[in-house]
């Protein structure tokens, strides 16, 4: 990407994280009190996203949309512009709960299309800055596997309900409703963690390895984890869901999260030797 067009587009993506810190508030209060502040943000942010395509279909020429980074800007910026078109005619808030991490996740990355002439400062600050990156996974993945176990109870103790007879355990199960608020408490807390993740390792990757970070398929299986957990979330607290749907929702994600850990243990192994 051209330099000024990457500026305009950082610039986006700092303004888009209002958005996601509305979207964190949301999740974890059950309620956005910076929600007018996120949507005029998110707002400006398209107008700088705007012209940074402008400037960097100026600086080469043609439409740009044939790259990973610039086809993720314009993406994120086709998302942004269709919910500021529905919010302002259908006022529902509601999508900004996925919405708002989404685009500003999308943006991030693509800001990260241009190569840094800087490396580390020292050995030290790369492992440091890594040990937060598995700090916050190893963080995450708890409340996820937290929220899988209540999941798991809520499945035991409905099923129990159900029978005309239930056996002797039933009595020692947690109700439904401590159960139900478990798993919304441990789901929020988690996707905090793991987004925080998502932000720091990108972030350590872009350093590390410039610009071919995200071909990285153990990159690609992280970010597709995180959006498994971006859509629970969403489906949790905008759409509603609750019960055995929530309950069979928080299993799956753990079973995916299991597959990235996996692949993230071997991509520790292979960059701390």
């Amino acid at each position: 990407m051209a330099e000024m067009s990457i500026i305009w587009l950082r610039v986006a993506a700092g303004l888009y994280s209002l958005g996601l810190l509305d979207a964190i508030l949301t999740i974890i209060r059950r309620r956005g009190r910076l929600f007018r502040i996120a949507v005029g943000a998110f707002a400006l942010a398209a107008v700088f996203h705007l012209v940074s395509i402008v400037e960097e279909g100026m600086a080469i020429g043609r439409f740009p949309a044939s790259g990973f980074y610039e086809s993720m800007s314009l993406c994120a910026f086709l998302i942004t512009s269709l919910f500021l078109f529905v919010y302002w005619r259908y006022r529902l808030e509601s999508l900004s709960v996925f919405i708002f991490p989404l685009v500003f996740v999308m943006t991030m990355v693509a800001s990260l299309g241009r190569p840094v002439s800087s490396t580390w400062s020292s050995q030290t600050v790369r492992d440091a800055w890594l040990m937060v990156h598995v700090v916050l996974v190893l963080l995450g993945y708890a409340a996820l596997l937290f929220t899988a176990v209540a999941a798991v109870l809520y499945l035991m103790q409905e099923r129990e309900l159900k029978r005309k007879k239930p056996r002797s355990f039933y009595h020692r199960l947690p109700p439904l409703g401590t159960l139900d608020d478990l798993i919304t408490r441990f789901m929020g807390l988690g996707f905090v963690l793991i987004t925080l993740a998502v932000i720091v390792g990108s972030a350590w990757a872009f350093v590390q390895f410039g610009t071919q970070w995200i071909a990285d398929p153990k990159i690609a299986i992280s970010m597709f984890t995180w959006a498994i957990y971006l859509a629970m979330v969403f489906l949790r607290v905008s759409a509603g869901w609750r019960g055995r749907k929530a309950a069979v929702l928080a299993i799956a994600a753990l079973g995916c999260s299991a597959l990235t850990w996996a692949a993230h243990a071997q991509f520790q192994r292979i960059v701390l030797r």
